[in-house]
């Protein structure tokens, strides 16, 4: 029945999708921008973001060019990004990342100020007071188990359950002493959650004592619990759209955030396709794409009013992780090999 009823949202989540995109023809076909980025002939696009496929798609049938999306990993982002601009051959019209790594090509002189009409749509806190990045969604982290094997009475109400002895050998998590973003993010657990940070580093002890499974990143963490190789682990929520009808579910925490980085847009300075560039920009951030990413990845995103198809989601107060500076992540990163 929770398969069947999973399919029917998804099924009707993609019909209001093809009907906002089919109303948004005629407005497209009005851009300002319209004209000028159809001589361009198409839009480049560098992002670390995944399953974007059907935005691409939507926005060649509305504006009637196609978009080319190049991924380029949170790793080698920066670096790939600023050899290409210093040697004059970025290709790239469009930049899509995690806000810290767009906010280093900013200080760099990589991006180009553009504020798109459709940030209006959006909290005003997630708009650049220098009108370069654009911020659009928050790539939230939370407790997924498999809710074929965890019992309602015995899933997560606070992060401190991780460290429960219950869940000894049972746990997958991308690996804290390597992984930058699951450094941020418990470092986030200690400025938003613990009170103090020797209660965070009696947590910290007690999931190491728990031996959790380290992957890479969070990509594998959802296979482990699908297969119930593992049933709990440090994951990310979008992963129950992704993977259904896969036996997924989130953990509602009392009174405590989903965190997470925030993701950002922006144009690259010098684009060789300045207007397909701004299309493309405000096509990304139009309710349209809004709910292709919510609705079809599963991403938290903050275009007002729009969420992914994950029951009580709308409920949860996800926020915004800090900027870790490099030399905070190993500095992190080294105390964590002393406890992991």
């Amino acid at each position: 029945m929770r398969t069947k009823l999973r399919n029917l949202i998804r099924m009707l989540a993609i019909c209001c999708v093809i009907l906002a995109m089919a109303l948004g023809v005629a407005a497209g076909s009005e851009h300002p921008l319209l004209k000028e980025a159809r001589k361009e002939g198409k839009a480049i696009f560098y992002a670390n973001i995944t399953g974007v496929d059907p935005i691409m798609q939507a926005f060649q049938s509305q504006c009637g060019i196609p978009a080319e999306y190049t991924r380029v990993s949170t790793a080698v982002y920066v670096p790939t990004v600023q050899t290409e601009f210093q040697a004059g051959r970025l290709v790239a019209d469009v930049l899509q990342a995690p806000l810290p790594i767009l906010q280093i090509l900013k200080n760099a002189g990589v991006l180009a100020k553009y504020v798109s009409p459709m940030s209006k749509n959006y909290p005003e806190w997630s708009k650049d007071p220098d009108g370069v990045i654009q911020q659009f969604g928050i790539e939230a982290v939370a407790i997924i188990y498999n809710t074929e094997l965890v019992k309602p009475q015995d899933v997560p109400t606070t992060y401190r359950d991780l460290a429960n002895p219950k869940w000894r050998n049972k746990i997958v998590m991308p690996d804290p002493t390597t992984h930058a973003t699951t450094i941020t993010w418990l470092v986030g657990l200690k400025e938003h959650v613990f009170s103090t940070e020797a209660e965070w580093m009696d947590f910290l002890r007690g999931l190491a004592k728990n031996n959790p499974m380290f992957v890479a990143s969070f990509g594998p963490t959802p296979g482990p619990i699908e297969t119930g190789e593992k049933v709990i682990g440090i994951s990310m929520p979008k992963y129950i759209v992704t993977k259904a009808p896969a036996p997924l579910g989130w953990a509602r925490l009392k009174n405590e955030p989903l965190m997470g980085s925030a993701r950002g847009i922006a144009v690259a300075k010098n684009a060789p396709r300045p207007n397909a560039a701004r299309l493309f920009v405000d096509f990304w951030l139009s309710e349209t794409s809004a709910r292709i990413l919510a609705e079809q990845v599963g991403e938290w995103v903050l275009y007002k009013d729009v969420y992914p198809p994950i029951e009580d989601i709308r409920e949860a107060n996800v926020i915004p992780l800090r900027e870790l500076s490099d030399d905070e992540i190993q500095r992190w990163s080294e105390v964590f090999k002393t406890i992991f």
